[in-house]
């Protein structure tokens, strides 16, 4: 098979399956066992983790198989994720990278509610290399940085920290839409409204940029924010892919 294993082997069980002369629909059943034993054999590794880092840590597991529901685990509670919750923006971003995605480590952001927040994400494979899912770890070091600031200021003045970005968390992928469309908005200080085309056919690109519309019925929602129809949400994505793809010609 192009680009596949040949066998899947399952030593602790004392079997193997192979792949050869099965149609896509078996093919597809043995990768997505495959995925399920992943995340089954680190939803242990979610609860360790926090028993060990304490309160002040979160671990989130999540199945991009279905993004509008991607946590499947979780332990502690920095972001106020839940099971059956979604994905955040950052996640957006990974799946919209594919099998190109690669661990994001020690990254600073700000939620919503104010908490400052150092996080890694690591991307799940499964023997293909296919990515298909993600390990994330967030931090509060909201308290850390209060000290760290008060210490500073005993030792006298210095050149102010970067502000972090504030990312979008939420237990529904509608909010986190929601909150990139109101980013883009405050960043540009202008309404849909006031963007001309070329404005417009950014914000497309840089929703699709941010993994948007690998989510089910992204378009509509978006569509419905924007005061815009379904069929012009959907000229607007096809004309900025266009715009960005290298293969296309005038």
């Amino acid at each position: 098979m192009d680009g596949r294993l040949d066998r899947l082997e399952y030593p602790s069980n004392d079997w193997t399956v192979s792949l050869r002369g099965m149609t896509a629909h078996q093919t597809t059943e043995i990768e997505d066992a495959e995925r399920d034993a992943i995340l089954a054999a680190l939803r242990p590794v979610v609860d360790g983790l926090v028993a060990t880092f304490g309160p002040m840590c979160e671990v989130v597991l999540h199945d991009y198989r279905r993004p509008e529901q991607s946590v499947v685990a979780v332990a502690g509670s920095v972001t106020g994720r839940a099971v059956g919750g979604a994905m955040s923006e950052i996640g957006m971003r990974m799946l919209a990278r594919g099998d190109e995605a690669a661990d994001d480590l020690n990254y600073v952001t700000r939620t919503g509610a104010g908490k400052l927040v150092k996080s890694s994400t690591m991307v799940l494979r499964d023997s293909t290399g296919a990515v298909f899912g993600a390990l994330c770890v967030n931090v509060d070091i909201t308290v850390v940085n209060e000290a760290q600031a008060l210490l500073g200021a005993l030792a006298g003045p210095s050149a102010a920290a970067a502000e972090p970005p504030v990312t979008a968390f939420g237990n529904d992928i509608d909010s986190v839409v929601d909150a990139i469309l109101d980013a883009h908005r405050l960043g540009h200080h202008q309404s849909w409204s006031g963007l001309d085309r070329t404005e417009r056919l950014d914000l497309f690109h840089s929703l699709d940029e941010h993994g948007v519309f690998a989510v089910r019925r992204a378009v509509e929602h978006v569509a419905a924010r924007l005061g815009i129809s379904r069929a012009s949400a959907y000229s607007y994505l096809s004309q900025a892919r266009a715009a960005t793809d290298p293969t296309t010609t005038t």
